[in-house]
């Protein structure tokens, strides 16, 4: 599950792939995730998400230049997961359509990175990956079906090891062309995210923000869009 992914337009030629965009609306959203993410993928281009994203690969360049271990939740076609075992990080790859695992470890593989990659199917609404990892990345973790979004993030946080990092990148507004566009969406700013997860004094907040900049939609289209971007590094082995 990774359902919307921007990316840069001055540096980067793919697109705004929100799933709702590409596979159209009419979403039912009285399935279980698992149903509806599969039936999405499915229908989904190979080729879609494969890319990393612009703002996943600035923060890790800048705060986590020494690979280790990563945790990519919902992770779509594997764009970032792919992105970072390049770099020589070993990424659990978690989402939870099977057709999406199924494409990450072909794409892996296609750049000789089988070995650092290692996808695995999770409803994280029900059950989470065991270990501790240097690297927790939600990016863009919003659905339409309904999960306790929350308390995934506090897991991922609980996930930190010791100096890692939690890097969360969301949606602060609505493109002109997300399935949203035209509603009165409400969304938090990203201290309130922060404070959501409640965590202990064992953190120190390397950013905080919810920064402006253009993406550009699946018809080349371009607009100003304004993200949270939260990057939070855990200093104590005190659970969070």
């Amino acid at each position: 599950m990774q359902p919307d992914t921007y990316t840069d337009a001055s540096t980067d030629t793919d697109t705004d792939t929100d799933a709702s965009t590409i596979a159209g609306t009419g979403f039912d959203t009285t399935t279980d995730s698992a149903t509806f993410w599969e039936k999405r993928y499915a229908g989904f281009d190979p080729a879609w998400g494969t890319k990393p994203n612009v703002v996943l690969k600035d923060l890790v360049t800048t705060f986590a230049p020494t690979p280790g271990t990563a945790l990519d939740l919902g992770c779509g076609h594997g764009g970032d997961a792919i992105w970072l075992a390049a770099r020589g990080w070993d990424v659990t790859a978690v989402d939870v359509s099977q057709t999406a695992l199924d494409r990450v470890a072909e794409g892996a593989w296609a750049v000789s990175a089988a070995d650092r990659v290692h996808p695995v199917r999770h409803d994280l609404a029900e059950t989470f990956p065991s270990g501790d990892f240097d690297l927790v990345c939600a990016t863009y973790f919003h659905t339409p079906i309904a999960i306790p979004r929350t308390e995934v993030l506090r897991r991922a946080a609980r996930a930190v090891a010791p100096n890692g990092l939690l890097l969360v990148i969301e949606h602060a507004s609505v493109a002109p062309w997300s399935w949203q566009a035209g509603r009165d969406v409400e969304f938090p700013a990203p201290t309130e995210v922060l404070a959501s997860l409640r965590l202990d004094a064992g953190w120190t907040v390397e950013r905080c923000d919810a920064p402006q900049r253009t993406a550009t939609g699946p018809e080349g289209q371009e607009a100003t869009v304004t993200e949270n971007v939260i990057v939070l590094r855990r200093t104590t082995t005190t659970p969070a």
